[in-house]
């Protein structure tokens, strides 16, 4: 159930984005031929007034056709209502549509988790958490008589504050330090000790005790007040998991050759939301944000046969004052989706292949 939980959430996500795009070209009043949810021969399909409406076999996303893509089309090619003889400015629309729709999408998933079952928050403690000893780097901490588990909360004599930099002090004052003792006072549950390491000299010319560092944190629940206040920290919830899946991509960019194995396909992204609807549906509504903005990010990109390549040919065509040939971006739009289907097929099965191995 889990498995067809996490599946659902991402059927979901992707009918809403063609919503954006369907809706947005019915509300301009733009010839729309065809709905459809994944690729290739239909599973299910429906012929409506004007639209066919289909469920297909291959769930790597899903489509609107307009009549324009379709030679067999009895439309005339001047019709004032197909979409390539609309403005620019419709035709942007359009393509954006999708994209704000999974943006509104998460606000909407935030804002209601907010205001019904709270979201989680991290708030900082003074200190920095020991979560394991790493016996296997140094033997120091331990035979100092560390354990997994303690606070430390000060650092000779120097109290650690709440928040990020805690760990960063803790840091440089052991590595700066090789072969001079360092008074860390430590809290163990109810107890308070002290205990003192020299931290060993490693092979960077640095000190190491042999111990993994994070932040003191504890996660509350927030839940909103009153509707305000939930729209208000729906919306800073929302920013947050926005930038952050923006600095990730970012990353990504920047040191692809380290990071391009992180990258997850939907095999990975089921097992994930699979996990999670086990520990809980409120953390199947965050899961669920969280694919949203980023199936957002991902199509603003501007890379063929997504919303953001098709922004940028019609970016190219306000520059040059006229589309480009209908062949050179029929080119461009069909290796686009090759390489997409291609990388998508690679990442079901490497990651099935990781899942089968664990």
């Amino acid at each position: 159930m889990s498995i067809l939980a996490a599946i659902g959430v991402l059927a979901i996500l992707v009918c809403i984005h063609e919503l954006g795009h369907f809706g947005a070209a019915r509300l301009l009043g733009i010839r729309v031929s065809q709905f459809s949810l994944g690729f290739g021969p239909a599973l299910w399909s429906y012929q409506g007034k004007d639209v066919l409406y289909a469920v297909r076999a291959i769930p790597l996303g899903g489509y609107v056709g307009f009549p324009d893509d379709d030679p067999d089309s009895d439309i005339p090619s001047t019709d004032p209502d197909l979409l390539r003889n609309r403005p620019i400015g419709d035709r942007a629309w359009v393509m954006v549509a999708g994209v704000l729709a999974n943006l509104v999408f998460a606000y909407v998933i935030l804002t209601t988790q907010v205001l019904t079952v709270g979201i989680p928050h991290v708030v900082y403690q003074p200190g920095v958490r020991v979560p394991q000893i790493a016996v296997e780097m140094s033997p120091v901490a331990q035979r100092a008589g560390l354990k997994a588990g303690d606070v430390i909360v000060a650092v000779d004599g120097e109290r650690l504050p709440a928040g990020k930099t805690a760990v960063q002090h803790v840091v440089q004052t052991i590595q700066s330090r090789p072969h001079q003792p360092v008074r860390l006072e430590i809290q163990r549950q109810a107890t308070r000790l002290t205990v003192t390491v020299v931290p060993e000299l490693a092979a960077n010319g640095r000190g190491r005790i042999g111990v993994q560092l994070q932040e003191n944190v504890q996660v509350e629940t927030r839940r909103a007040r009153h509707l305000l206040e939930g729209i208000v920290l729906g919306a800073q919830e929302f920013y947050r998991l926005l930038s952050s899946t923006l600095r990730g991509y970012w990353e990504l960019v920047q040191h692809f050759q380290q990071t391009a194995d992180q990258v997850a396909g939907p095999v990975a992204i089921v097992a994930m939301g699979a996990g999670l609807a086990r520990s809980g549906w409120v953390n199947l509504l965050q899961f669920s944000a969280l694919i949203s903005i980023n199936l957002a990010v991902i199509n603003i990109l501007p890379l063929p046969a997504l919303d953001g390549g098709q922004l940028l040919l019609l970016g190219i065509e306000a520059l040059r004052g006229r589309p480009l040939p209908p062949k050179v971006q029929e080119g461009v739009m069909q290796t686009g989706l090759l390489l997409l289907l291609g990388l998508g097929v690679f990442l079901i099965i490497r990651d099935t292949v990781r899942l089968v191995g664990s």
